[in-house]
């Protein structure tokens, strides 16, 4: 069985001055019937941007489920630009805006080369297995607001 650690590099992304960034490639399961990304969709790219920015910051998911803990969307504002279609390689920008006692703010960008397509405000809570808020640890914080001033 392949585990993170054993994972290539680059199949995470990677962190940058402003905070990460992903490509990723538009498949078939990804479009509707005229070949353009089904609106969905997007949100499943936005989704994988932020689960690897975390993991790049040494925030996994499955340790925070170990501690009952999550991180759950509470807020998302989107826009959608311009369609992907079928076979484009898309790039997921992650930027890091606000870290709070329970929560984080992170604005994302979905371009395919120097064009966006889709633009997002990302607002993540931490909650308990019980649905209820639960301050960042103290690690998460850190590596979150590490993020901040990431050099390539």
């Amino acid at each position: 069985m392949t585990t993170t650690a054993d994972a290539p590099a680059e199949l995470s992304g990677r962190l940058t001055a402003d905070g990460h960034i992903l490509h990723q490639r538009v498949y078939f399961e990804d479009t509707d019937f005229s070949g353009l990304v089904y609106h969905a969709r997007y949100l499943h790219f936005l989704e994988r941007g932020r689960s690897d920015f975390l993991r790049l910051l040494g925030v996994h998911h499955r340790v925070l489920a170990e501690d009952g803990l999550a991180f759950a969307v509470r807020r998302m504002t989107i826009e959608f630009e311009k369609p992907a279609r079928i076979d484009d390689i898309v790039t997921v920008l992650t930027r890091p805006e606000k870290v709070g006692g329970a929560r984080v703010t992170l604005t994302q960008e979905l371009r395919c080369g120097e064009t966006l397509l889709v633009k997002a405000v990302v607002e993540a809570a931490l909650l308990t297995t019980e649905g209820r808020p639960a301050r960042l640890p103290g690690t998460v914080r850190e590596a979150l607001s590490a993020s901040f001033r990431q050099s390539p």
